[in-house]
């Protein structure tokens, strides 16, 4: 197997595994208007469709050269990245949702992956993503990952935003303040929400 099909083969068998793991969540209680979530899903959109096509578009051009060993080092990050993400799906268990929810005994999880960063999933996938562009090597890929890390971030803004005003204010902020929010090590939210947030 080439470091290409190890790539192509782990993100397969984890999205698939991914969706065929849908059925374990438990129903949504609330969640925000459909129309605050159209942003993210959009840049996500465009984000997937760089990095799975970009190669077809740039006719082959790469912008740098990898040997065999950078390039499984890449694959390994690959599948550190989303193992990363599962560990923290299965750590949320049920409360997990593919989309911006609130199940009837949600709460501020803030141990295991959750105490490491806010939005681990985000953070492994995001991760995984960068290495997949690295290996890449083209301009697609970059921007693809570029703009999945800017879903991301939309999509975590609106998350705490929505599960600030379901769980309480109080709970959490005390779990911004002591967790950062995508990178490990990274600033944390020590400030109160903006005011057109809380209302968002």
């Amino acid at each position: 197997m080439t470091p290409g099909e190890a790539v192509i083969a782990v993100w397969v068998l984890w999205v698939a595994s991914w969706i065929a793991a849908a059925i374990w969540s438990d129903p949504a209680a609330s969640r925000p208007a459909a129309r605050e979530e159209l942003l993210y899903r959009a840049v996500t959109v465009g984000g997937v469709a760089l990095l799975a096509a970009g190669h077809r578009l740039d006719h082959g051009a790469r912008l740098w050269r990898l040997g065999q060993p950078a390039q499984w080092g890449l694959v390994a990050i690959i599948v550190i990245g989303l193992a990363f993400a599962w560990q923290a799906r299965l750590y949320l268990g049920r409360l997990w949702s593919s989309s911006v929810t609130r199940k009837a005994d949600h709460r501020v999880i803030d141990t295991g992956p959750y105490a490491v960063v806010r939005h681990p999933i985000y953070t492994g996938i995001i991760a995984a993503l960068y290495a997949t562009a690295i290996w890449k090597a083209d301009a697609f890929g970059i921007a693809g990952a570029l703009l999945m890390t800017i879903a991301f971030w939309l999509k975590a803004r609106l998350e705490e935003r929505f599960l600030r005003e379901q769980l309480g204010a109080e709970a959490y902020d005390s779990y911004r303040r002591k967790v950062p929010m995508l990178a490990p090590f990274g600033p944390k939210g020590a400030a109160p929400l903006p005011k057109w947030e809380e209302q968002g």
